[in-house]
C-alpha cells in the first residue's frame, strides 16, 4: 500500500466553534488525494454534547458555554491544559474501520502514558482511557464521506472542577484524573510531541509537514 502524506497543525488555544466548523469544512471539501491531517490544540472552557447527549447529564454548567456537537458520545468538558488531537483522516483510503481507529487512539494514549510510568487501559464497553477506574482521556468521532473528524482529549494539567458540573461521558459519579495529579508537573508540549509520535507510528504515515498558526489560518 502506498504510504500517505500527513500534515500536522499546532493551533494553540482556540475556541471550540471555529475549530469544529473548520473540521466540517475540510471534511466536506476534501478529495481523494487530500492529505490527512492531525490538529493539536487546546480549547477555551466549553462543554460539548455528543449526538446522543442527554440533557440530564449536564448538571450545573454555570458560566461555561454548552455546544451541541456532531461527534459520538455524551457530554464532556474541554479547557486549557487539556490536549486535544483532532484526526482528519481518509479512513477508507487508510483501510481503517471505526473500531480499528478507536483502538489505535486508545493504544497510542496507553503507550504515551506508559512513557510517564502510568499504567492505563481502555475499556471495551466505554471508549476512552482509564487509570485505576478514573478517566484520563476521552474519545469522540464522526465519520462522513469515508473520512473522520473530531478525536481525543487527554487531561494533562487543567482545572478539573468543571467536570463536577456534568456526568462525564454520561456516567454519574465517574471519576476524572489528569497526568499532573499522577506524576507531578509535566511539560505540556513534550506530552503533545510524544502523543503525536505514537499516533503517527500507528497510522503508518511517513511524510510529515508541521504547520503552526491559529485557527484563522485554516
Amino acid at each position: 500500500m502506498e504510504l500517505q502524506a500527513l500534515c500536522v497543525r499546532e493551533l494553540g488555544l482556540v475556541d471550540y466553534l471555529p475549530a469544529w466548523q473548520a473540521m466540517q469544512c475540510l471534511t466536506q471539501q476534501r478529495g481523494p488525494d487530500t492529505p490527512d491531517e492531525l490538529w493539536l490544540l487546546q480549547h477555551r472552557p466549553v462543554f460539548t454534547q455528543g449526538q446522543a447527549g442527554k440533557a440530564e447529564h449536564l448538571l450545573l454548567p454555570g458560566d461555561i458555554p454548552v455546544v451541541q456537537a456532531d461527534r459520538g458520545g455524551q457530554v464532556t468538558y474541554h479547557g486549557p491544559g487539556q490536549l486535544i488531537v483532532y484526526l482528519l483522516l481518509d479512513v477508507r483510503r487508510l483501510g481503517l474501520g471505526v473500531r480499528e481507529l478507536v483502538n489505535l487512539m486508545e493504544d497510542s494514549l496507553v503507550a504515551l502514558l506508559a512513557e510517564y510510568g502510568v499504567d492505563a487501559a481502555a475499556k471495551p464497553d466505554a471508549p476512552g482511557v482509564y487509570v485505576d477506574g478514573a478517566k484520563i482521556a476521552s474519545l469522540g468521532l464522526r465519520i462522513r464521506r469515508g473520512c473522520s473528524f473530531h478525536g481525543l482529549a487527554l487531561n494533562i494539567d487543567m482545572d478539573m472542577e468543571p467536570f463536577s458540573r456534568i456526568n462525564p461521558c454520561g456516567y454519574a459519579g465517574l471519576k476524572m484524573t489528569q497526568l499532573r495529579d499522577l506524576v507531578g508537573p509535566v511539560d505540556f508540549s513534550a506530552v503533545a510531541g510524544r502523543l503525536r509520535a505514537q499516533l503517527v507510528q500507528r497510522l503508518g504515515h511517513v511524510e510529515q509537514k508541521t504547520l503552526t498558526g491559529g485557527i484563522e489560518d485554516l
